[in-house]
């Protein structure tokens, strides 16, 4: 058609269709590995299912160990977490951090420090699992000593361990004494007991009956309540009254902290040293303390 007489150019309009691009098979890639790693995971908690509560100790313990340290079969404790070479505030010194160990420690067998490790950790199982031992946590105290670990059962002015001036154990004390003798006989490390008590004297000084001899005659109770718990007597290695000479950091003399029983896992260097001295026998009157000792007589003659 045309206007005027021109002619106007006919334009054909047509659709290119174009087929949509190739993205590739990346996301393949990527599902494929996600598909991998979710197996792997349900393969470990299936074999962690059937593992025994012994063995998941010792994964955990593999898996706290810094690599370096399994490498060079180091102790990890003293394995450095810095990522600065040489450690410390100033990144330019290199004479290395501080070694994060407790001098006691530091002589002991790497092996040895961990099975008392897991014997720590077994003992604060038993307490957290215990109704009544949770409520007398207050009054229990773990740590490494120079000699091992050490776990002590202090007194309280509201919760005392034993009767005033005596050696009769209250329930509380029974309950403890009888919930961790099982725990300390899986352990084939000897054991040590000993007595403690605050510097309140008795009337008569120390020429009579005094914290001397209270201190000796609880550790001997306690020594007999842990064997009727269960303890193995032939891992008694040492039972001493300290009397209250040995008293707990930052406290008074006088403080009822003071008066505890301090139960010791000797480690093999300690319990050798003992040996070597000669100081394996027991307190001339232990037999005598077989018999309940009445304190009748006594419990008149404490000041204070």
């Amino acid at each position: 058609m045309s206007v005027g007489g021109e002619r106007r150019p006919i334009i054909v309009k047509r659709k290119r269709v174009q087929s949509p691009a190739h993205h590739g098979g990346s996301w393949k890639i990527a599902y494929a590995d996600f598909m991998t790693a979710l197996m792997a995971l349900f393969l470990v908690l299936w074999i962690l299912s059937t593992v025994s509560e012994h063995e998941l100790e010792n994964i955990a313990e593999y898996f706290r160990t810094p690599l370096a340290v399994a490498l060079t079969g180091g102790d990890k404790n003293t394995a450095s977490t810095s990522a600065i070479p040489g450690g410390g505030d100033n990144p330019t010194k290199t004479d290395g951090e501080v070694r994060r160990i407790n001098m006691q420690e530091q002589t002991r067998p790497s092996d040895e420090q961990r099975s008392l490790r897991y014997l720590r950790d077994r003992l604060q199982s038993v307490i957290q699992s215990d109704p009544q031992l949770r409520e007398l946590r207050s009054q229990l105290r773990m740590d490494f000593s120079p000699e091992g670990l050490r776990v002590q059962i202090v007194d309280s002015e509201k919760r005392p361990m034993f009767e005033l001036g005596s050696d009769r154990l209250e329930p509380y004390m029974l309950t403890i004494l009888h919930r961790i003798a099982p725990v300390l006989n899986e352990m084939p490390n000897p054991i040590s007991i000993s007595g403690h008590t605050d510097n309140l004297p008795y009337a008569g000084g120390e020429k009579g009956y005094s914290n001397w001899e209270l201190s000796t005659d609880r550790a001997n109770a306690s020594r007999r309540e842990l064997i009727a718990g269960g303890l193995s007597p032939d891992k008694l290695l040492r039972v001493a009254g300290m009397g209250s000479r040995v008293t707990l950091p930052n406290t008074r003399p006088s403080d009822a902290v003071n008066r505890r029983i301090s139960i010791v896992v000797l480690d093999n260097r300690a319990a050798s040293t003992i040996e070597q001295q000669g100081e394996i026998s027991l307190p001339s009157n232990v037999n005598a303390a077989d018999e309940d000792f009445d304190a009748a007589g006594v419990r008149g003659n404490i000041t204070g």
